[in-house]
């Protein structure tokens, strides 16, 4: 009877359990509903405050619609999973936004009227492998005057960029006046027709991401006034900058307006004729600078130096063998050369930099500088003119010593500047200057300003080729769409300058939390250290090897100039000499080539063993001891 009894309560307390188990289930879901904990490294689930004081500004309800093949992917969970995170991400916006955004999620069915309109909106449906239908994973946004801004495709491999993606959307649709930047530039940043490949360039990335967020309007390079709307002006490449157009430069500064000026000591994304031989480059004048300006508001920075880095130095390839070598003056720099006081690139990941130069501030000067970019102490200064015609860039490390200094390569400088002309404008007449506007012509009448009207705020960065698109993205085509994967944060910082000199921030750290790689620091560090072991003995070795097939070659010509067949018997001594020297030198070669590697292979084999036999006999462990233990105290 005691066991019957038993048995009953013992299966009423496991009910009572369950029913518990409900209960307290429903009453969490009701009382700490929305109710959210992001335990994740870089909180991937929890909108940033950037993106937050977006949603609090809105001043209208925006529609958001995102469209997603439910049906279509069935079988393609890879692509179900990312559709459920943007749809959280989505989600987490409308929440944030207070009721000022309106999420419809559709599954736009086959020759539905979802469908046309997702082809209406211009998003891009892409054909599957198991499926007959195309799948959709695009978002569409509106505005109450019916502006429409689209993602045509989210692309799974852009994960990092979702939550900027989608803001950037929404600033765009929220924003009525976008600031306009004004672009100076003699470099080819918004593409047209290529001399050396006689075809038309499309523009570069980062010229159509500025496109895409400010209103963009190029103002040449001849020119003798900034219009007033012009919030910031963007100069790239100035070269021989004509008097009236530094005059015009000049008085918007002193007027107050802000600059983002990149200069560089040799930008070798200058086009130069084919036929153009090493020695003529110089003349052909790749370096840009303005320094009418630069010496008058303190600003110094030498056109004949280019920094190199040791230790920040990005891999090349030789043009003699193809091979893999750091070229001194490709850098990639890291976070510990950014400056993280300043918002511009407290978060950023990594710049790449190619012949940088670097800037300083005259003695006595009335403008402080803030750097924003710095080289390491491993780096010294080298003649621009060394890299003009580099086909092997390892000829860079003989004798390369470092200063110990650590150079400025982009900097912000403010303070009350003096105008570049103080004896007033360039030209007699020039405080009348007719401006085009439209179709129309206009007299603008502007007094001539000596100083700045308040304290300026320009950001000057020492290289050009930071902006082209290989030194920071990677294109692919996806569907006839060309899509670029940034690999660094060259287009952040360049965004980041811009919105923040034209007093538009909140994008900036929504942007900016977005981590495009995850290197092994201390695999880069065994590799520095190791080539700086062995680079000095794989030098001699070349040498060396150089020398013995040259003597192979003149005793080659010494035997057909001397009409011979045969080698005498001291000849065939010599080439035996010389073919075993050689043989070795090349086996000592493959040894240091092996060396270069071998902490590296070391450390991996080390972490291998680390992940696939230590961690699971540890756990092994951990579970016979726990089962021992429950044993042991019955």
């Amino acid at each position: 009877v005691k066991r019957n009894i038993q048995r009953r309560w013992n299966g009423l307390s496991l009910v009572v359990l369950a029913l518990g188990f409900v209960a307290a289930v429903i009453a969490s879901d009701r009382v700490f509903q929305g109710w959210r904990i992001d335990l994740t490294e870089n909180r991937l689930y929890t909108l940033t405050e950037g993106t937050e004081r977006i949603l609090d500004n809105l001043e209208e309800p925006l529609h958001l619609y995102f469209y997603f093949s439910d049906r279509a992917t069935r079988n393609i969970p890879a692509l179900r999973d990312y559709a459920g995170r943007i749809q959280e991400v989505l989600e987490e916006f409308e929440d944030a936004a207070k009721g000022n955004l309106i999420l419809d999620i559709i599954d736009p069915l086959p020759f539905s009227e979802d469908e046309d309109r997702a082809v209406q909106f211009g998003l891009q449906g892409v054909p599957l492998a198991s499926s007959p239908d195309p799948a959709y994973m695009g978002l569409a946004g509106k505005n109450s005057s019916d502006g429409v801004e689209v993602i045509r495709f989210f692309q799974p491999d852009k994960e990092a960029f979702l939550e900027y993606d989608i803001a950037k959307l929404v600033v765009t649709l929220a924003t009525v006046d976008k600031p306009v930047i004004g672009l100076v530039s003699d470099a080819r940043i918004a593409g047209g027709f290529e001399p050396r490949t006689q075809q038309i360039a499309d523009p570069w990335v980062i010229y159509q991401q500025v496109e895409q967020l400010f209103e963009l309007r190029n103002l040449g390079t001849d020119f003798v006034d900034i219009p007033d709307d012009v919030s910031v002006l963007w100069i790239v490449q100035p070269k021989n900058t004509g008097a009236a157009t530094l005059y015009a430069i000049d008085q918007f500064v002193m007027r107050g307006g802000t600059a983002l000026i990149f200069v560089d000591p040799i930008a070798e994304s200058d086009p130069l004729p084919p036929e153009m031989v090493p020695t003529q480059y110089p003349a052909m004048g790749q370096y840009s600078d303005l320094p009418v300006l630069f010496k008058a508001w303190g600003i110094e920075f030498s056109s004949n130096d280019v920094v190199a880095d040791a230790q920040l130095a990005l891999q090349a390839y030789s043009d003699a063998d193809q091979r893999p070598v750091r070229h001194f003056g490709y850098l990639g720099i890291t976070s510990d050369e950014l400056n993280g006081d300043d918002v511009l690139t407290a978060n950023l990941d990594t710049i790449n930099v190619a012949t940088a130069g670097y800037f300083e501030v005259a003695e006595g000067a009335p403008v402080t500088i803030e750097p924003l970019i710095t080289s390491s102490t491993s780096a010294a200064l080298l003649p621009s003119t060394e890299f003009i015609y580099l086909p092997d860039p390892s000829t860079l490390h003989a004798g390369f010593e470092p200063t110990g200094q650590k150079y400025t390569l982009a900097a912000r400088f403010n303070g009350d500047l003096p105008s570049a002309f103080p004896s007033g404008p360039p030209e007699r007449n020039a405080d009348v200057q007719e401006v085009e506007s439209n179709d129309e012509s206009r007299a603008v009448l502007r007094p001539h300003l000596v100083t700045t009207v308040s304290p300026a705020n320009l950001i000057v960065v020492g290289d050009v080729d930071m902006l082209t698109n290989q030194m920071w993205v990677r294109l692919r085509d996806f569907f006839g769409q060309s899509i670029p994967s940034p690999v660094a944060s060259n287009g952040a910082f360049v965004i980041n300058a811009l919105d923040n000199l034209s007093g538009n921030s909140d994008l900036i750290s929504v942007r900016s939390r977005a981590n495009y790689s995850r290197p092994f620091t201390r695999v880069d560090k065994l590799r520095v250290e190791a080539e700086s072991r062995f680079r000095i003995t794989e030098q001699r070795l070349q040498n060396k090897l150089a020398e013995t097939e040259r003597n192979l070659l003149e005793l080659q010509s010494a035997r057909e100039d001397t009409g011979g067949v045969l080698w005498t018997d001291e000849q065939q001594d010599e080439i035996d000499r010389f073919l075993n020297q050689r043989a070795s030198i090349r086996q000592e070669l493959r040894a240091v080539q092996r060396n270069l590697d071998k902490d590296i292979n070391q450390l991996g084999s080390v972490l291998k063993n680390l992940n696939i036999v230590i961690v699971p006999f540890f756990l092994t462990v951990l579970v016979l001891a726990s089962i021992w233990r429950r044993r042991w105290r019955r």
